[in-house]
């Protein structure tokens, strides 16, 4: 098994007892090759310590082989290189050294691609979509657990909804489709229930889904409301984002007079942007809207976006200066305002849905924005507009980055409310 050793043989004529450095020199003093090396660093690491052969010990005659007739003379082999020395040789390869060796018999490990960016982001916006309504999940699919199918069952689901901010009209109806897909379908287990009821959810919801066409018009004026503190100039920022990563060209107009610092605010999320903001120190918001509207006729702007100011439905006369916007906007272009879009607050329950109603009989909404799911809302509060008020819904925000603004799925949705 060490024949490869054999080039280190002495002449024949030469005797046994010649020291190993003499040894070597009349054999031409050869070089070992690197290869050479590595092929005797992997015997010496396979072979037990007491199996190396002695520095003065005569090797056996060679096996015959192609290249070696077999009446060559048997002669003395040199000593072998020592398994430390090896050891320590082998040791100070560096891996992209050997790695590529065609002598090596180490295992080349699979190097997996990494997942493609759309995924990773797509996988991340799910997770912190479950984690923001875990709390409702938690209170709905812990009901299943071990559970019978009975009135206890329907009870405690009856909870888990209205306390999800479903509403009444959705929670009766969502049962009363429940327990008749229950009897016509004779299920018997706990788990068929839980899937029939994601089941009844997504269609619930999927009316709701809307896809935001864009080029229908140049510029594709919206106008967005919303109440102070929802997140509404924030979600203004976060979409126009969004819009450019679909090669449309944005421009802003900061029609929110009335609260303080909303200018300064729109210009920060504009620099960040690199969109233009239309703004005034002090005017009428219908007033700076009328001009942006022309701007971005003139710079054939893709997608014109308004702020305006936050409106409790309440304050009747604050509602009519929207109005008045709306108006306004119509002089300006006449089939403007292509989109009219409401911003609420998830965490407000079923206060949003009053702000859905009050909006949509001002100003004829035709779309909505969802914000905060990623605090303490408890999401069922869109499964009581799409049964009240079933408006578009756009987009979702779980959180205060940019990609956390995203489109409304049923289905995703669905999963995360139901874990």
């Amino acid at each position: 098994m060490f024949s490869f050793f054999k080039r280190f043989k002495k002449p024949a004529d030469e005797p046994l007892d010649t020291p190993q450095e003499e040894s070597v020199e009349a054999a031409g003093e050869e070089e070992v090759s690197e290869a050479e090396l590595e092929r005797q660093a992997l015997a010496a690491e396979a072979q037990p310590e007491e199996a190396q052969p002695d520095a003065r010990e005569e090797s056996a005659p060679a096996a015959p082989t192609p290249a070696q007739p077999a009446a060559a003379p048997a002669s003395a082999s040199p000593a072998a290189p020592r398994a430390e020395e090896l050891k320590e040789y082998w040791q100070g390869r560096t891996q992209s050294q050997w790695s590529r060796g065609p002598e090596t018999d180490q295992a080349s490990e699979e190097i997996v691609p990494p997942p493609e960016p759309d995924l990773v982001a797509k996988k991340s916006w799910l997770s912190r979509l479950r984690h923001g309504l875990s709390k409702t999940s938690s209170n709905l699919t812990g009901i299943f657990v071990g559970a019978k199918i009975d009135d206890d069952l329907y009870e405690e689901l009856e909870t888990a909804l209205l306390m999800s901010d479903a509403g009444v009209d959705a929670t009766e109806f969502l049962l009363e489709s429940l327990r008749e897909k229950v009897r016509s379908e004779h299920f018997t287990e706990a788990s068929q229930v839980k899937a029939a009821l994601r089941e009844l959810l997504v269609d619930l919801l999927r009316p709701l889904e809307k896809t935001l066409m864009l080029g229908r018009a140049q510029p594709l004026v919206m106008m967005i409301a919303g109440v102070n503190g929802v997140g509404k100039t924030t979600s203004i920022g976060k979409l126009a984002k969004h819009l450019q990563r679909f090669n449309q060209s944005v421009l802003l107009a900061a029609g929110d007079t009335f609260r303080a610092a909303a200018r300064e605010q729109l210009t920060v999320w504009g620099e960040r942007n690199n969109v233009t903001v239309i703004a005034q120190e002090s005017g009428d918001a219908a007033a700076v809207i009328y001009d942006a509207v022309g701007a971005a006729r003139a710079r054939k702007i893709d997608v014109m976006m308004a702020d305006t100011a936050g409106r409790l439905p309440t304050q009747l006369h604050l509602m009519e200066e929207l109005r008045k916007v709306r108006r306004v906007i119509a002089k300006a272009m006449p089939d403007a305002p292509h989109e009219v879009l409401l911003v609420i607050d998830a965490n407000t329950g079923q206060n949003a849905l009053a702000q859905v109603k009050a909006f949509d009989d001002a100003l004829g909404l035709t779309g909505l924005i969802v914000t905060k799911l990623d605090g303490t809302a408890k999401g069922g509060i869109i499964a009581g507009i799409a049964r009240q008020r079933p408006i578009p819904v756009y987009f979702i925000g779980v959180g205060e980055k940019v990609e956390d603004l995203q489109p409304f799925s049923a289905e995703e949705f669905a999963d995360a409310l139901l874990g």
